[in-house]
C-alpha cells in the first residue's frame, strides 16, 4: 500500500532493459473489480502517466510483454495475435495482485510454484 501504480512500470522496465530486452507499450495491466478490465491502467514501462496509489483491497493485473528486439508491435489480420514489429521473440505473462494491509498477495500464484530461472542446459534448439 502507498505505492504509485506508475512505479510498477519503472521497475519492470529497468529489469527488462538490464537484460537487453524492451517492454511493449501497447498493452498494460488493469484493475479487476465489478468489471473485468477496469481502472487503473498499469503500464509496464518507465515514465508512464498511470494515476493512482495502491490501497488495501485493490486488485489489479501485471502482464508485461517483454521483447528481445524493439518494443513496437503489430496485430495480425485475425485482430487478436500480437507480434513484435521486428519479428523477434517476445514473452508475456500475467498475475493478479491483491494489495493487503502489509504488502500484496499474488492471487494467481500456484502453491509451491518455483521461482523462474534460466538454465542454458535445458534449452533445446534443433
Amino acid at each position: 500500500p502507498g505505492i504509485l501504480y506508475r512505479d510498477l512500470g519503472a521497475v519492470i522496465h529497468k529489469t527488462a532493459t538490464a537484460s537487453g530486452c524492451s517492454v511493449n507499450r501497447t498493452y498494460c495491466g488493469h484493475g479487476i473489480g465489478s468489471l473485468f478490465h477496469t481502472a487503473p491502467n498499469i503500464p509496464h514501462y518507465n515514465k508512464n502517466k498511470a494515476k493512482g496509489i495502491m490501497k488495501p483491497g485493490h486488485v489489479f493485473t501485471v502482464e508485461p510483454m517483454i521483447n528481445l528486439g524493439v518494443q513496437a508491435d503489430k496485430t495480425w489480420h485475425d485482430n487478436w495475435t500480437a507480434v513484435t514489429s521486428d519479428g523477434k521473440r517476445s514473452a508475456q505473462f500475467e498475475h493478479t495482485v491483491l494489495v493487503t494491509q502489509s504488502g500484496c498477495e499474488i492471487l494467481t500464484a500456484r502453491k509451491d510454484e518455483p521461482v523462474m530461472s534460466w538454465n542454458e542446459d535445458l534449452v533445446c534448439r534443433a
